[in-house]
């Protein structure tokens, strides 16, 4: 369905790519400059004292409380979304997001104020949660409810490939301020550089997605007086099983995602002595490799249906989990830099027929909460718990081919999932 409302002209692909994949790139900028601070120093500025494992697991855990948040996002911006339209909610969550980040830039550290310091520390980062469950539903909506039959994998690829340009935007900002920084300056104020930033994106963003008008499947949606008045509620009677098979489904990308970035990140630095500048341009170069994936996938899901390529992709993590470790164990700069351009590369595959399937599961009158709830509970599971259980895992000593196992594990999940999920491609919204 591609018509528009009377007096409204319909947007050019070109002003939805843009209103899609800027304001989800500054999205993601936000969320993982947080993550690469987690892996770098946040350990030393709001957790000094603690032994270097324990002072990485707490940064680690502030970093996990946003994936708690997100699903509280993505209900409460969904419930709006799905009530009064998937454009004012976009703006709202690009503010929360923003501010959120900013603030944390500014935040002084344990030595300024104590304790107080990682308190409100873990409450920023669940504010950034909140904001980037509203986020992600949104844009993708924007995208599919403005394509036309036949072309929605290729209109969702653009928010898609938002977490590979805010990615490659965070952490070459990281990569330059470790060059041109001591690491005395780095730790002591460097990496608040990158939080600050995001107020110049933010106010970019909010330009772009001011300009778009409302989807025309949600305007018509309104005209018909087909808006729920709890969308949620509604959708937990209805499509309660869907929610929990595509929280299923995702958990894999996020899996990959954070155990190659966060992670190996943390690992790389730590355990195999990788100089921090090495591992921070092997990451963006594996996000390259993301990035070719979500618009291939993408792009083919259109053609050959979103469930069999999702299926090919996930099957393909399965075997790379038992890969990758060993490849990473090697600490050749050559091999480290393969494990994470063919788990990042997997996630691309994933991650790029998401865009589309998520939003096409779930009835127009909760959309918006459908696909954001399900998107933020595999984050839950594959974003928030792998850093964690690695590190458990390797203090442990039960070594990096468990780690492996464990990624192998929830690609199998993720596979089960999809298969008692059906094809979408063909359907009309």
């Amino acid at each position: 369905m591609t018509t528009t409302s009377p007096g409204l002209a319909a947007p050019s692909r070109s002003r939805i790519a843009a209103a899609s994949l800027i304001g989800t790139a500054i999205e993601f900028y936000d969320f993982y400059i947080y993550g690469t601070a987690a892996a770098l120093v946040l350990n030393t500025a709001f957790f000094p004292g603690m032994d270097p494992v324990a002072a990485t697991l707490a940064s680690f855990s502030t970093f996990a409380v946003a994936f708690v948040s997100r699903p509280l996002g993505s209900a409460v911006f969904g419930h709006w979304g799905d009530r009064i339209g998937r454009k004012s909610m976009l703006v709202v969550s690009l503010l929360v997001m923003g501010l959120s980040t900013v603030a944390i830039g500014l935040l002084p550290g344990y030595a300024a104020i104590g304790v107080v310091a990682p308190v409100l520390l873990v409450l920023l980062r669940f504010t950034q949660g909140i904001g980037l469950g509203g986020e992600w539903g949104g844009a993708a909506l924007l995208a599919t409810e403005h394509a036309p039959p036949g072309k929605r994998g290729l209109y969702a690829m653009f928010p898609q490939l938002g977490p590979s340009v805010g990615f490659i935007v965070a952490n070459g900002l990281f990569l330059i301020l470790g060059e041109v920084l001591s690491d005395a300056e780095f730790d002591g104020w460097g990496w608040r550089l990158p939080f600050v930033a995001s107020l110049l994106l933010m106010i970019v963003g909010l330009y772009v997605r001011l300009k778009i008008s409302e989807t025309p499947v949600f305007q018509a949606a309104m005209d018909q007086r087909r808006i729920a008045k709890v969308p949620f509620a509604g959708l937990m009677r209805h499509q309660w099983r869907r929610v929990l098979l595509g929280a299923g489904a995702m958990t894999i990308a996020y899996t990959l995602f954070y155990t190659a970035t966060t992670y190996c990140l943390a690992y790389g630095t730590e355990t195999l002595k990788i100089p921090r500048t090495t591992m921070l341009a092997l990451t963006m170069i594996g996000v390259l490799f993301m990035a070719a994936g979500t618009v291939a996938s993408a792009m083919v899901s259109d053609r050959l249906g979103r469930r069999r390529t999702l299926i090919t992709g996930t099957a393909l993590a399965i075997g790379w989990g038992l890969v990758m470790f060993p490849l990473m164990e090697t600490a050749s700069v050559v091999l480290v830099g393969l494990a994470l351009a063919g788990a990042l590369g997997l996630m691309g595959l994933i991650f790029g027929p998401m865009g589309a399937y998520l939003p096409e599961l779930f009835k127009t009158e909760y959309r918006y909460s459908g696909a954001s709830v399900a998107y933020s509970l595999g984050g839950v599971l594959g974003g928030a718990v792998p850093p964690l259980v690695a590190t458990s895992m390797q203090a442990s000593g039960l070594g990096v081919m468990a780690i492996g196992g464990y990624v192998s594990a929830m690609a199998l999940l993720s596979l089960l999932c999809l298969l008692a999920l059906p094809e979408t491609g063909d359907k009309t919204l």
